[in-house]
């Protein structure tokens, strides 16, 4: 993956809140399997993967303000918005400016990623996209709008503050070493993606949708291959979505970038997760697919790259 290096990248959305002794109660992490932590307080964003402490029943039902007792749900589009005034103090993103600093670095690399996906899907929804999502990275536990998070979670996406918290750590420590995923350099960006994925759905009001949280065609799961599907989109187009400039943000984008996702996609399906961490595989309890479901529908995304391609997650029997 490679930064036009005389693009202009913009940190106004991505924030560092530095680090954090503090812990908080079990999250929604990307798939399904694990041990189950207590819920905290407030309504948590859906992730990008299980973790080894998974919420099985409840991730995607407090992802979307969702009642559990059956009682309707509440859009969560126009909950509390991010406080940047408690961020960056670290100064971790302030010398990352164009392209270039993104070929050079991790972390302008992340903020040149948010820009490229606020650009995409800015041109694609249009008035409908408004308002943008922050990305906010963090060390050891942080407290967001939907509760406090530990960096055990791994990233997810909160609708109470339109934010997407992201513990880095996670790529090493957990996706590489515990899950037995992928290393690279676009394995992040597809999370990124997958996680802008569910802003996309907490605009649209697909959230909603979610009525049944477990089994393989739940609508959990659906919401997950959906998010899926959403990242495949943005990468089909990345090298063709302009920055403030007119200029392509991304010039370059190889197999080996999509096969990064690809794997990445595999690695965090319910059924790796749990044969991993419990040494069977339980459907039941799944609320983000199997890892060929994670595949196929990145894939339709990537390969269709349609709003319809992806809706068609919520039609088919099996998805």
């Amino acid at each position: 993956m490679r930064f036009n290096p005389k693009a202009k990248i913009d940190t106004g959305r991505v924030h560092d809140a530095g680090s954090s002794g503090g812990g908080g109660g079990g999250m929604g992490g990307l798939g399904g399997g694990g041990m189950q932590f207590p819920i905290p307080s407030g309504k948590m964003g859906g992730g990008i993967g299980g973790v080894l402490i998974v919420v099985i029943l409840l991730v995607v039902a407090m992802c979307g303000n969702i009642d559990l007792t059956g009682g309707g749900t509440t859009p969560s589009a126009q909950g509390g918005s991010l406080d940047p005034s408690r961020m960056d103090g670290t100064g971790r993103y302030e010398n990352c400016k164009t392209g270039e600093d993104a070929n050079n670095s991790e972390d302008c690399a992340r903020v040149a990623v948010e820009n490229s996906l606020t650009n995409f899907w800015s041109a694609t929804l249009g008035s409908d996209f408004r308002p943008e999502a922050a990305l906010v990275t963090f060390s050891g536990a942080i407290n967001t709008g939907c509760g406090n998070a530990t960096a055990d979670v791994g990233p997810f996406y909160c609708p109470a503050d339109q934010t997407i918290y992201l513990d880095t750590s996670f790529f090493d420590d957990v996706l590489q070493r515990q899950l037995g995923g992928p290393a690279g350099a676009f394995v992040e960006p597809y999370v990124i993606g997958h996680e802008y994925g569910h802003h996309i759905q907490n605009l649209l009001g697909i959230m909603k949708r979610v009525k049944t949280q477990q089994g393989p065609t739940s609508d959990a799961v659906r919401l997950e291959l959906e998010a899926d599907c959403f990242a495949g989109m943005w990468a089909k187009s990345a090298t063709s979505t302009d920055d403030a400039t007119g200029e392509p943000l991304i010039t370059e984008l190889s197999d080996q970038d999509i096969h990064e996702a690809i794997e990445a996609a595999a690695s965090v399906g319910d059924d790796r997760i749990q044969q991993r961490t419990q040494g069977r595989v339980s459907p039941d309890g799944w609320t983000h697919g199997s890892a060929e479901s994670r595949v196929k529908w990145f894939t339709v995304g990537y390969q269709q790259g349609s709003m319809d391609a992806c809706e068609q997650v919520w039609k088919v029997a099996t998805p």
